[in-house]
């Protein structure tokens, strides 16, 4: 971001958040991998830190992690049930 580095962005969400009573998860996606990165950006307000290079599974279980149990339970997706497999004989 041109204006503001994302320590920034996340003072400015949280001191808007301390006048309005909301929170809005805030997850680092970062190159900073060092010991005491994570521990950084937590203590500057953001709920969670995954370093790059992005892995799909970790960025999803870090958005599982940070969204409201009453959310998680409205998204209750039924699997389909699987095809029957028939063995053909040649």
């Amino acid at each position: 971001m041109p204006e503001m580095d994302g320590f920034e962005l996340t003072a400015a969400v949280r001191a808007r958040e301390a006048s309005t009573g909301a929170h809005l998860p805030i997850i680092a996606l970062t190159a900073h991998a060092m010991k005491g990165d994570r521990e950084r950006c937590l203590a500057a307000g953001m709920d969670a830190h995954v370093a790059k290079p992005i892995r799909a599974a970790e960025l999803w279980e870090a958005i599982r992690l940070l969204e409201p149990p009453s959310l998680s339970a409205d998204r209750k997706v039924e699997q389909p049930a699987p095809e029957p497999f028939e063995a053909t004989s040649r």
